[in-house]
């Protein structure tokens, strides 16, 4: 959006104001200036008056002219075509330096002399109207015959150029420009007077519009245009603006009123409206895309989509003023992708929906420039209702974060257009003009009072924020996930990850227990993986066998993942498996590694999912597990998962060597933050008891009777060996070592042996166990 401090000069009275404080200012209310030009014409340009024009002797395009600059008649050779005798001209005088490299000295041209130059606007540093000389008239001032140019302000002017957000369709025009600037500075609007050269006709005796079923808002005028003729000012800023249309002074004039009011204008030849009854008709119907369309004896335009070129040929014309709503004719223009014309631009950002405002201001426009209004108009005009919203003062200062006087809102409000009353309760009820589409609830009235009152003028405030805990069961699984495969990963285990499905034949082989047939899987993906799995070791087991296929004799994976029981519902599990040796071949071990074992392979695990305990199980429910090496993993009392070897019969199935496998509950997994404690200071003692125990009782229970001792010099013990012969008979030796140490002091051997006097004790009196002698 370009504008300028004289264009807005003709709407807000801003003389007191530097244009260095406009720009601060639109930048301050969110209209970004892009960019700042200040026009000045060089010392020594003066106004001149071309007296007398004849052709040079020697050169048939040039000119020689007398011209007079007030203080004398001077001779000036002139090339251009439009220079002719009775124009008022800009006259670059001896002396005068056009650019620092350009300076204008008398000079012959031809063997005639010349004694200055007529400039062109482009040679003054103006926007460009033509190639030729710039013609002046009295709409840059009184024309007075030697006054420098430099001291007309509205040819030396301060051009800004605005960059608006999509939603500030109320700003591409001068008049939405300065509504912003009086809202701020507190100025009033200079009111707009409406002054037309009416002809005696009215437009019923030459013009008919009919119109079916439409949603636009429209009004025609009819203009007579025979003694119409465009002012140099109006030129230059629609040149400016990058809108000058050369020869073509209908199009510049609506150009130049659509930019200053934000309302869409357009226009149509008489000649090219339909002929009925000695009246020129023109219809307004929906087409093949359910636009409004304009029809004479042609379609003629698109309602706020596309405007075709004006036609010139005749001097009636007939002006049209539009709106249509913005989000209507944005959602229709992509559903039906039609191609639409530069207006667009404008219409589906907001126009100004004010049409009689637009109307008026072409009509009077033209009349200064010599139209004749044709009397009344033709109008299909929509009542509409303004959409209102209420609020409280506490609301809008609660969202601000400052207090700011009622009276100072109902002021930025009212003077940015809205309709402000006071309601009871002290409630505040506003009426949201028709050209901010883009205001829709208290949080958008509340950033317009924001915007004038200034966001620098807002006290800066610590935010308060109050955490809420995001800390769920989902997250609580996702970091223990991340721990656990990252244990995993430490301890040699790859990452692996297999389908939900599994083959129900295979299931059933090995004696998993199989999801109901009703439940199970419609249309698998391929037959092998026809079932929900019910366990993830089965899938892992085929995984080593796969890797053993191609060249590797050694894997060992893990994986977290879900399984499914017989009613199909879930439960997590984090599974495990190792095959063949448990270091690669090397010199340290003269290419023949060791099998993994079963303690070295649940060492792995507990590392990766903490401390627990083993006991032989009870009762096989698959044909995975090995008879003689298995064991439940138990935690604090309670079953979480099993440790096995695989049983050879299922090894020889698929080609594998020695073969571990664990699958645990991941629910069951403990979570807890590790505590720090503090360690002794003191040194530390170890003692061996070897204990006679029938080869029938678990080591489980040995521990419990320790255990319940709760002696706090007993840091740490370990079954460290286990040894039987025939003099012991049914009975074994299993020797037991402690770690012993105080937290207050180094023990001594009373110490010592009182401990170690209180688990034999222990022992004898609840297990009938004793040393061995």
């Amino acid at each position: 959006m370009i504008i300028t401090r004289t264009w807005i000069q003709e709407f807000i009275d801003i003389k007191d104001i530097s244009t260095d404080d406009i720009c601060k200012t639109l930048n301050s209310i969110g209209l970004e200036v892009d960019s700042l030009e200040r026009v000045s014409i060089a010392p020594k340009v003066v106004v001149g008056k071309v007296l007398e024009k004849i052709k040079h002797p020697d050169a048939d395009k040039l000119n020689i002219c007398q011209v007079d600059i007030g203080s004398e008649t001077v001779q000036i050779v002139c090339g251009a075509k439009n220079v002719d005798a009775g124009q008022f001209v800009p006259v670059a005088t001896v002396g005068c330096k056009l650019s620092p490299d350009f300076k204008i000295k008398k000079a012959k041209l031809r063997g005639v002399e010349s004694i200055g130059m007529i400039c062109s606007s482009t040679e003054l540093g103006l926007a460009k109207l033509n190639d030729g000389i710039l013609e002046l008239d009295n709409s840059i001032g009184e024309l007075v015959i030697g006054k420098e140019l430099n001291e007309y302000p509205l040819l030396n002017d301060d051009i800004i150029e605005i960059e608006l957000t999509a939603n500030r369709g109320d700003c591409l025009s001068i008049n939405g420009v300065a509504r912003e600037l009086s809202a701020y500075y507190n100025i009033p609007m200079n009111a707009f007077e409406k002054n037309l050269n009416e002809s005696d006709l009215g437009i019923g005796q030459i013009l008919g519009v009919k119109a079916n079923n439409i949603d636009s808002s429209l009004i025609f005028k009819a203009v007579d245009l025979e003694k119409y003729k465009l002012d140099l000012m109006s030129k230059l800023r629609t040149s400016i603006i990058g809108k000058y249309e050369e020869e073509n002074d209908i199009k510049n004039a609506i150009t130049y009123a659509t930019h200053c009011t934000g309302v869409l204008l357009n226009a149509y030849a008489k000649n090219q409206a339909k002929d009925e009854n000695a009246l020129s008709l023109l219809e307004i119907n929906k087409d093949e895309n359910a636009f409004d369309c304009v029809y004479g004896k042609e379609a003629l335009s698109t309602i706020c989509v596309e405007h075709k070129k004006i036609n010139t040929d005749d001097n009636t014309l007939i002006i049209e003023a539009s709106y249509l709503n913005p989000e209507k004719l944005c959602m229709q223009v992509f559903e039906t992708k039609v191609t639409t014309g530069e207006i667009y631009y404008k219409s589906s950002r907001g126009s100004e929906p004010d049409i009689n405002y637009g109307i008026d201001f072409l009509t009077t426009f033209l009349s200064q420039n010599g139209a004749k209004i044709y009397k009344g108009n033709e109008s299909f005009i929509e009542d509409s209702q303004k959409a209102t919203l209420d609020f409280t003062m506490d609301k809008v200062n609660s969202i601000i974060g400052q207090d700011i006087p009622a009276l100072e809102v109902e002021r930025i409000l009212s003077s940015l257009g809205f309709e402000v009353k006071n309601a009871l309760n002290d409630i505040i009820s506003v009426k949201i003009p028709f050209f901010r589409h883009d205001i829709k609830n208290i949080a958008d009235v509340t950033e317009e009072i924001v915007r004038i009152v200034g966001i620098d003028n807002i006290q800066a405030k610590p935010l308060a924020i109050d955490e809420v805990n995001r800390i769920n069961h989902t997250t609580s699984d996702l970091i223990k996930k991340n721990k656990l495969r990252a244990k995993a990963c430490e301890n040699g285990f790859n990452e692996t990850l297999t389908y939900v499905f599994s083959s129900r034949e295979s299931l059933e082989k090995y004696s998993f227990p199989l999801v109901k047939e009703e439940l199970d899987v419609l249309n698998p993906i391929v037959k092998e993986l026809n079932t929900y799995r019910t366990t993830i070791v089965l899938n892992l087991l085929e995984a080593c066998a796969n890797n053993y296929k191609i060249g590797a004799k050694s894997t060992s994976f893990f994986e977290i993942g879900t399984v499914f029981d017989i009613e199909r519902n879930e439960s997590k599990r984090i599974s495990f498996i190792q095959t063949g040796a448990c270091e690669l071949e090397d010199v340290t071990n003269a290419g023949k590694p060791e099998n993994a074992s079963l303690f070295s392979f649940a060492k792995k695990i507990l590392n990766t999912i903490g401390k627990f305990d083993l006991e032989p199980m009870t009762k096989i429910e698959n044909d995975f597990i090995h008879p003689y090496q298995n064991a439940n993993v138990i935690v604090d009392g309670e079953i979480i998962g099993f440790i096995s070897k695989v049983h050879p019969s299922v090894c020889e199935d698929y080609d594998l060597s020695d073969t571990f496998i664990s699958e645990i509950n991941f629910d069951l997994i403990k979570n807890d933050l590790v505590k720090t404690v503090g360690y002794s200071k003191f040194q530390a003692s170890k003692k061996d008891l070897s204990i006679i125990a029938p080869k029938t009782l678990e080591y489980r229970e040995i521990k419990n009777v320790i255990n319940s001792l709760n002696d706090t010099n007993i840091k740490q013990y370990n079954l460290i060996d286990v040894y039987s012969d025939e003099s012991l008979g049914e009975d074994e030796s299993l020797t037991i070592r402690f770690v012993l140490q105080n937290d207050e002091k180094t023990m001594e051997e009373e110490d010592i042996t009182t401990s170690m006097n209180n688990i034999l004790e222990a022992l004898e009196a609840k297990l009938s166990i004793g040393l061995r002698q």
